[in-house]
């Protein structure tokens, strides 16, 4: 029996990678007949860099750059197995959990280091680019990023600005004829399941501002400093994407990227058509998925949805294993053949958590057992 383990991470615990290679050792523990295929999925925040290297057959690249707030820090980039595609991840540049909880202030963080390694890539030879937009702990339009890919950004004194959340404000003037001339080369694929736009009530500043640290004055004060880099950069270059789709992601870094003529894909799409989920799926006779807590939720867009309405296409049942399943999680059985929750009696959070990995096996197992039985 063919078993494809294509789960989402665990956030707070397993990575997908993680989880997948538990999945698979309690088929293989249960029964050798069973035939297991894993591939770990993301889509497009923490994890996706990883998840494409072990899909493709890539590697990691070492490199240094400028953290989010403003202190070098070693990081790295990914290439893909073709050796042509670069992995971004914002996450593990200027990720929001690289940012102590009291530190937290979207006014003093950058983007910065995201051109840097972009830059970086480039010198070695890269022109294709896969940007892995979520996670991110800055609000500053990507305008910190596209600083150091070469735009150049002036005060009223014509003096340049500083890179930081809370410089946006003073930019009085753009000259995007600076940018690196090997931009103009490079194509962005922007993995990003994230719709809002760059400004207003559903902008990032409002939105996403406040879980960065913003206060409620900041929000108002953030999203003011973006409309005004959106003109700005509408007069520079004689276009507007502030409404764009997905121009809010990532604190703005969508609506920077757009700039860059980069295209916002979603971000489980994208994974799985670099995965080639699809041919898997059509191999296998059981499919496994899971995240870290499933209910209604999960048929809106969420990940584990986009496998199993493949699995649908093709006929392959699917199960979900999950670290929780909460309220509506009944509606699940629409797109899932079963649903499956590792916690076991009363369990806080914190112990499931702790004890991820040992209930996921088991869960996991169980299920194992059923279908070697049912296929004995």
């Amino acid at each position: 029996m063919n078993i494809l383990i294509a789960p989402d991470s665990f956030k707070g615990s397993l990575s997908s990678l993680e989880v997948g290679i538990i999945m698979e050792k309690a088929f293989l523990d249960e029964s050798s007949s069973f035939q297991t295929n894993v591939i770990p999925m993301a889509d497009g925040g923490e994890g996706t860099l990883e998840t494409l290297i072990y899909a493709t057959g890539g590697k990691k690249v070492k490199t240094i750059a400028t953290g989010p707030l403003g202190v070098k820090i070693p990081t790295e980039y990914g290439v893909l197995g073709d050796q042509k595609t670069a992995v971004i991840e914002i996450a593990s540049i200027a990720g929001l959990p690289m940012v102590p909880p009291e530190k937290r202030n979207p006014f003093h963080t950058t983007s910065r280091g995201i051109g840097e390694v972009i830059i970086s890539a480039v010198e070695s030879g890269f022109r294709d680019f896969i940007i892995a937009l979520g996670g991110s702990s800055t609000n500053d339009g990507g305008f910190g990023m596209l600083q150091s890919l070469g735009v150049t950004f002036l005060d009223e004194k014509g003096i340049a600005v500083g890179s930081f959340g809370n410089n946006l404000g003073s930019i009085s003037k753009v000259n995007w004829s600076t940018l690196h001339s090997a931009m103009r080369e490079c194509t962005f694929r922007i993995a990003s399941d994230v719709e809002n736009p760059l400004c207003g009530e559903t902008g990032a500043s409002t939105v996403f501002g406040p879980q960065k640290g913003a206060t409620t004055e900041q929000v108002k004060i953030l999203d003011q400093q973006l409309f005004h880099f959106s003109r700005l950069l509408q007069i520079e270059k004689g276009i507007n994407f502030r409404d764009a789709i997905g121009a809010g992601a990532a604190g703005g870094l969508g609506f920077a990227f757009l700039h860059l003529d980069g295209i916002i894909e979603s971000g489980a799409k994208l994974v799985a058509e670099a995965s080639n989920l699809t041919s898997a799926i059509q191999e296998a006779d059981w499919i496994l998925t899971g995240e870290g807590q499933s209910d209604s939720q999960t048929l809106f867009g969420k990940l584990p949805s986009y496998i199993a309405t493949i699995a649908n296409q093709l006929h392959v049942p699917i199960s979900l294993v999950s670290g929780a399943l909460g309220e509506g999680y009944q509606h699940l059985f629409k797109d899932f053949t079963s649903c499956h929750s590792i916690a076991i009696g009363p369990m806080n959070l914190h112990d499931c958590i702790r004890r991820a990995e040992e209930l996921l096996y088991h869960e996991t197992r169980n299920l194992a057992r059923i279908l070697h039985v049912t296929n004995s």
